[in-house]
């Protein structure tokens, strides 16, 4: 590949960078139209390769069509058309063959309205776009499916009463009002779940820090197991002490470990142990964090889904779920600066452990 001179104004990469190391692809046109950069990605995007893009014309080197079939260079004009224009935004282009790749160019001109200097011009695999657009149509499948069940008991329950109030015994009516009543919670929390989503995936779930007693949180929600009629010796919770003091957000570390001991109790068998437990530097020998394994004694995760656990969609077994949970589960302890991983029991289950460190000054002020 031909490179630029670095220090050249108007170049698309600064001092120091190699163009072959961008993710992008970079193709630059001299002010004759000639190509002069051609790096690495452009070759892999476009499967032609540097050496016979580099010294050819523009138009020539990278032969775009728009979607009609019309030729994008006549229809831009970069070199002779309107003065003052600066850029191409990003639109899908065809190459010969109909490879499509998305492509946006910048004209550099000396002066604003000067002839131009250097054409700037970046290319994108439509694959990415492509894998995102499936991540999205499958998550809208996914809720619309999980949506149907729920409202379509609310709706017949609901239809049912408002006709027939009257022929129903109050236990019948509250056993049906029950009913709606557990289905618009579910409701409730499939939106919740897509809200935790949308924020992961932008980078702006916030994590609102306090004290939290891990211990006790634990303890909370075996104690709700147990009065949902599990027994209570399925559950084993070992602390080691001193803990060092945590600083979390306590409703979404309780979403993490509501999801974690569900998984364990619906998907595991035999007995559910949770260990809580100081991490320390083996270095400085400090506490740094405070960390959690949830294991069950059941058939575990097959080796070859281990990788695979923390996706979106990705379910253990057949029981129902949108297989978000464990998704927005990495995304919250993550979002806390921690780690989670995932294995197999000493019992032969399923081991899930997360690892929250020890907050920064900055969050205790």
């Amino acid at each position: 590949m031909r490179r630029l001179p670095a220090s050249r104004p108007g170049d698309p990469a600064g001092p120091g960078i190699d163009p072959d190391e961008l993710p992008d692809g970079l193709v630059v046109a001299d002010e004759q139209g000639l190509v002069i950069c051609f790096n690495a990605a452009a070759e892999r995007i476009t499967a032609i390769p540097a050496a016979e893009a580099l010294g050819r014309r523009l138009d020539k080197a990278l032969p775009l069509e728009d979607l009609e079939g019309r030729r994008w260079w006549q229809l831009t004009d970069p070199y002779g058309g309107l003065a003052i224009r600066v850029r191409q935004p990003e639109r899908n282009l065809l190459l010969p063959g109909g490879r499509e790749v998305l492509v946006a160019a910048r004209y550099v001109r000396t002066e604003p309205t000067g002839p131009v200097h250097r054409v700037v011009v970046t290319l994108r695999d439509t694959e990415a776009r492509r894998r995102t657009e499936r991540s999205h149509a499958e998550l809208i499948a996914t809720v619309a499916h999980e949506l149907r069940s729920p409202l379509t008991s609310v709706k017949g329950f609901t239809a049912t009463l408002l006709a027939k109030w009257e022929r129903f015994t109050d236990d019948q009516k509250r056993l049906m009002l029950e009913t709606v009543d557990a289905d618009a919670d579910r409701v409730t929390r499939l939106i919740a779940e897509l809200l935790d989503i949308s924020r992961i995936d932008s980078g702006r779930l916030e994590v609102r820090r306090q004290p939290v007693d891990i211990g006790a949180a634990v303890g909370r929600h075996i104690q709700a197991y147990v009065a949902a009629g599990q027994p209570a010796d399925r559950f084993l919770l070992r602390l080691e002490q001193p803990l060092p003091a945590l600083w979390a957000d306590p409703d979404k570390i309780d979403q993490v470990l509501s999801n974690l001991l569900e998984n364990a109790v619906r998907h595991g068998e035999g007995t559910v142990t949770i260990d809580i437990t100081p991490t320390a530097s083996p270095r400085e020998g400090e506490d740094t964090g405070t960390s959690v394994t949830v294991s069950d004694e059941g058939p575990g995760i097959p080796e070859e889904s281990m990788n695979r656990v923390f996706t979106r969609f990705w379910r253990g077994s057949k029981r129902g779920g949108t297989g978000l949970g464990l998704y927005i589960v990495k995304g919250i302890v993550e979002a806390h600066g921690g780690t989670i991983t995932v294995g197999r029991a000493p019992g032969g289950g399923a081991e899930f452990r997360f690892t929250l460190p020890v907050a920064a000054p900055a969050y205790l002020t």
